[in-house]
């Protein structure tokens, strides 16, 4: 079943019919127009990735909005944050038609009001609508009889968002630096490779595939460990770079073919920004504590609208500069950046430009390595996967035995069932999933995916080979939880 949440509507495809794609774009702007954000006339910006399933369900999109009395406008095919600053700057709702990272047969629709992502106090108001469609609309099995056809895009969108980076790093400033590109089926493969060399680098593009591939930056394939050794070794690479699907989550790996975790660029991303407040979910990294480089820092449920409810918050208590970013790498930028006379604009959004951006350009200036950046960071590390078809029902019912009021009965009950990883338990905490931390001072941290049936394990140790220890030993024993 296609389900609507803080995220927008996800789904498999095949439950994301024309008519509950149209229903449920048709309710979005009823309730913006309920809160006085939408009337009859204004501008919505559609725009999506690179899913084979992506183009109909835009053209269903495109006929609610018409239906709603909107004026629908195509951005084509770009990233996330690329769409979302448009509708940000132009101060309009924007819908963006893209699954993330999740396999290829599944779809959704990310919502993004006219300043801002939608926040968990949205769902109520939008799921309220009513849901009803005329008659003689579509077919007993959901499509649409008479489908629009999408327009050619307009390039303006994706120029707006290439140029904020131009003009914030300015060009040349990566001259004499040899990067990859991974491209595989990204929505941003071009644009990256295009504004990496506006910027002054030499790019290689690698891998470009015509199917769909679904990158997942918490949970890396094999091949995609192997593929980053290969490429930087066999081109001589400064650096490789790619996205998830839709291009809100970064990877980069180093000249030593090590993809960097999500929540270690975001600390550096952080530091090298000069942020004063730092906002990210307790699935992050510890090493954020830890380096002892941030005035603020505030821990979240996971999930960028609580990010971005607790940047608002920093903002209010006067903490600006204020960040935030999530395990998955994305980055969100809470307040105006001001550096060597040039300004970059907010966008709170999860983002995979910026990071990779800014830590290529600082390792560029101080004449170092990329890796060289990790070496003032405490010894931490993570390691993060999960077990797909795994129904959320299956993961809430293991994860409630160990939520009971006792607190003591809760450790014990860990102990037995996942104890052998690294040894007993000595808190907990439940307040998204379920997050230990070991005597040892170890963590494991299991949490059902809001976007798949997927439960997803997240573990952190002092050493990289134990917190991949901790994470492949944790995944055997959940693996059993399936019978």
């Amino acid at each position: 079943m296609a389900a609507f949440g803080t995220s927008g509507l996800r789904g498999l495809v095949s439950d994301l019919t024309d008519q509950v794609v149209f229903v449920h774009v048709r309710a979005f702007l009823r309730y913006l127009r309920d809160i006085g954000e939408y009337c009859n006339g204004n501008s919505v910006i559609l725009g999506g990735d690179l899913r084979p399933s992506t183009p109909r369900i835009l053209a269903a999109s495109w006929a609610a909005v018409l239906a709603e009395g909107g004026v629908p406008q195509f951005a084509g095919f770009l990233p996330s944050p690329a769409l979302a600053f448009a509708g940000l700057t132009a101060g309009v709702p924007a819908l963006m038609v893209t699954g993330s990272h999740i396999p290829f047969d599944r779809n959704g629709i990310k919502f993004n009001r006219p300043h801002g992502e939608l926040m968990k106090a949205d769902e109520a108001g939008i799921l309220a609508q009513d849901m009803q469609v005329a008659p003689g609309m579509f077919t007993e099995a959901g499509a649409l009889l008479q489908a629009p056809d999408l327009p050619e895009p307009d390039a303006r969108y994706l120029r707006i968002y290439q140029q904020r980076y131009l003009d914030f790093f300015g060009r040349d400033c990566l001259a004499g630096l040899r990067l990859g590109v991974y491209q595989h089926s990204g929505v941003a493969r071009d644009l990256l490779v295009d504004l990496l060399r506006a910027l002054g680098a030499e790019v290689l593009p690698l891998g470009r595939s015509a199917e769909f591939v679904s990158l997942d930056t918490e949970a890396l394939r094999p091949e995609d460990t192997m593929l980053a050794r290969q490429a930087v070794a066999e081109h001589q690479l400064d650096a490789l770079l790619t996205t998830d699907g839709d291009a809100d989550r970064p990877m980069i790996a180093d000249a030593g073919g090590r993809w960097w975790r999500g929540d270690v660029l975001g600390v550096l991303t952080a530091h090298v920004l000069g942020a004063h407040s730092v906002v990210t979910p307790i699935s992050s990294n510890s090493v954020l504590e830890r380096s002892q480089l941030f005035a603020r820092i505030r821990r979240t449920r996971i999930g960028s609208p609580y990010v971005i409810a607790a940047m608002q918050a920093a903002l209010a208590a006067g903490e600006a500069p204020v960040v935030g970013y999530e395990a998955n790498g994305g980055f969100l930028l809470g307040s105006p950046l001001q550096r060597h006379g040039h300004s970059l604009h907010p966008l709170p959004t999860r983002d995979a430009i910026l990071p990779m951006l800014t830590v290529l350009t600082a390792a560029k200036q101080r004449g170092v390595p990329l890796a060289a950046l990790l070496d003032g960071l405490p010894s931490r590390f993570t390691a993060s996967d999960r077990l797909q078809n795994f129904p959320g029902t299956l993961s809430q019912q293991y994860l409630e035995a160990f939520n009971g009021s006792d607190v003591a009965r809760n450790l014990t009950a860990f102990n037995r069932s996942l104890g052998e990883v690294a040894g007993p338990a000595n808190s907990m905490d439940h307040s998204d999933g379920l997050r230990v931390t070991l005597e040892n001072g170890s963590i494991i941290h299991l949490r059902p995916s809001g976007n798949a049936p997927e439960l997803r394990c997240y573990t952190e140790a002092d050493s990289s080979e134990e917190a991949e220890r901790m994470l492949r030993a944790a995944l055997q024993i959940m693996q059993g939880w399936r019978v």
